[in-house]
């Protein structure tokens, strides 16, 4: 009998051809002013899923969902409520050191949601592009800083409105 044990040879920190990313923000809000009586509420989360075509691109997907309230006096005054998807583009494009990899980042969205007691319903699209680095705490684990939306350009329509659209 003969057993044969392959064991891929470790790569030290970073990305290959292959590898899969899985990131995500989480925000919770809550602020309670005793001044005014007003207290909000607010909730985004947003997972990311990438695949790397090389060892420095990847491309994914985005999705978030996010809702917020408000309340004076004890009565509801505000809320709302949204859903973004998006693709993006991931290019690593210098090392700082072993743990330290930086990249720029490129991304088309849409957006849809509803704001107000009377649920007014907008929509819109996206582009943006930023700058983020991870430092790699393991070679399969990174914490990720990002610079997001240094540059874009966001175009929304509320229902009976003109479109607005703003650059940055």
């Amino acid at each position: 009998f003969t057993f044969a044990n392959a064991q891929e040879e470790s790569k030290g920190f970073g990305f290959a051809k292959g590898n899969v990313i899985v990131e995500g923000n989480l925000m919770f809000n809550s602020t309670n002013d005793k001044n005014t009586e007003v207290k909000t509420n607010e909730f985004e989360f947003n997972p990311k899923v990438g695949y790397f075509l090389t060892d420095k691109f990847a491309i994914g997907v985005e999705l978030g969902i996010g809702s917020n309230k408000e309340e004076t006096a004890g009565t509801e005054t505000d809320k709302g409520s949204n859903f973004n998807a998006g693709v993006f583009g991931r290019y690593y494009f210098l090392d700082l050191g072993q743990r330290f990899k930086t990249y720029a980042e490129a991304g088309l969205g849409l957006t849809s949601g509803k704001q107000g007691l009377a649920d007014a319903k907008y929509s819109g699209f996206g582009a943006g592009a930023g700058l983020g680095i991870n430092y790699f705490v393991s070679e399969s684990f990174a914490i990720n800083f990002g610079l997001t939306d240094i540059l874009s350009y966001n175009s929304t329509k509320w229902d009976g409105a003109e479109n607005v659209s703003e650059f940055n």
